[in-house]
C-alpha cells in the first residue's frame, strides 16, 4: 500500500492508459507534448454555451458516478476506470487523458494532494478524503468540474474543511457579475477561508475553459488586487476551483512525476470546482449533474 510510516502518500503503481473508441473526437493536444497556443476568447455565443453545458453535465455526472464508488478498500485506479467509462459512454473524451502527457482520465487527489493526483494502486482508507476532477470534451468544447468526497468516518475537523471549501466556491460564484474584475472572486474566497485560518493555495487557479481546456484566463482564489484585473463580461466562461489547506499554509511541493502537488506541511487539503457562464447579473453554473 503506497503510504509511508507516517501515513503520508507515496507514488504507487500506475496502470496503462485506458483506450477511447476511435469514433470519439480527440482534443487537438492528444499525442502531442503540449496544446497549441489558444488564440480565441473567453466569451461565447448562446449556441456555444449550450455545447459547453453538455460537456459540463457529462463531467458532473461522471464525478457523481465515481463518488458513489468511493469507500474504504477501493483503489484510485478503480475510480479512474469508472470515470473513464462514464465519459466515453456519453460519447465524450476524458480531457485529462494525454493532456501534456497526463496518463489517466481522472485526477484523484487524496488527503494532502492539492491537485493533479494520478490514479494508481493506492487504496482508500477510512478517514481519507479524495478529490475527483473530471473534464469532458464533446462537440469541440470542454466542461470541467471537481468534488471532494469523504471516505468512511472522517474527523470533524476535516469534514468542516470540506464543507467550508464547498462554501468558499459558492461565495466565489456569488461575487461574479459583469463589470467587475476577476480578482473580486479570490477576495470573496480568501476573506471567508481566513476566518478559519485555512491556507488558500495561490499557484493553482481557475481558468478560462471551452474551446480550450485552459484558455489563458486566470481566476485567482486569493485577494490579488490590483493584479488579475480582467473585466468580467456577459457570456464569459471560466472555472472557479478553490483549494484550501488545513495547515494554514499555501506552500506546496511537486512529486517527481511532474503532476502530483502536495501541501508542503502534508496537511489535508480540499477543493471544489464548477464551470460557469456569466449572465446579465451573475453566473450560471454549467457543471450540474
Amino acid at each position: 500500500m503506497p503510504r509511508d510510516s507516517n501515513g503520508h502518500l507515496v507514488p504507487g503503481r500506475i496502470s496503462p492508459p485506458r483506450s477511447v473508441p476511435g469514433d470519439i473526437a480527440r482534443p487537438e493536444y492528444v499525442g502531442k507534448k503540449a496544446p497549441k497556443t489558444f488564440t480565441g476568447g473567453d466569451v461565447y455565443s448562446a449556441a456555444s454555451v449550450d455545447l459547453i453545458r453538455e460537456s459540463s453535465v457529462i463531467a458532473a455526472q461522471a464525478i457523481q458516478a465515481v463518488g458513489r464508488a468511493v469507500r474504504p478498500g477501493v483503489t484510485t485506479d478503480e475510480l479512474d476506470a469508472i470515470g473513464h467509462d462514464f465519459v466515453v459512454a456519453a460519447g465524450a473524451y476524458p480531457s485529462c487523458l494525454g493532456y501534456r502527457g497526463f496518463p489517466k482520465s481522472v485526477c484523484t487527489s487524496l488527503n494532502e494532494v492539492i491537485c493533479h493526483g494520478i490514479p494508481d494502486d493506492t487504496v482508500l482508507q477510512d478517514g481519507d478524503i479524495i478529490n475527483i476532477d473530471i473534464t469532458a470534451y464533446k462537440n469541440g468544447v470542454h466542461g470541467d468540474s471537481n468534488v471532494t468526497f469523504l471516505v468512511g468516518d472522517v474527523s470533524t475537523e476535516v469534514v468542516d474543511l470540506v464543507e467550508r471549501t464547498r462554501e468558499s466556491l459558492n461565495r466565489g460564484i456569488k461575487a461574479v457579475a459583469p463589470g467587475r474584475q476577476v480578482n473580486v472572486i479570490g477576495r470573496a474566497i480568501e476573506s471567508y477561508a481566513r476566518r478559519f485560518d485555512y491556507g488558500v493555495v495561490r499557484d493553482f487557479t481557475g481558468h478560462g475553459v471551452g474551446e480550450a481546456f485552459h484558455s489563458g484566463l486566470i481566476i485567482p482564489h486569493y485577494d490579488s488586487a490590483p493584479r488579475f484585473d480582467d473585466e468580467i463580461v456577459q457570456n464569459m466562461v471560466f472555472t472557479i476551483e478553490p483549494m484550501l489547506t488545513l495547515g494554514g499554509s499555501p506552500e506546496w511541493d511537486m512529486w517527481a512525476d511532474g503532476w502530483t502537488v502536495v501541501t508542503r506541511d502534508r496537511s489535508v487539503t480540499a477543493q471544489f470546482e464548477h464551470t460557469l457562464v456569466v449572465t446579465e447579473r451573475g453566473a450560471e453554473v454549467l457543471t450540474i449533474a
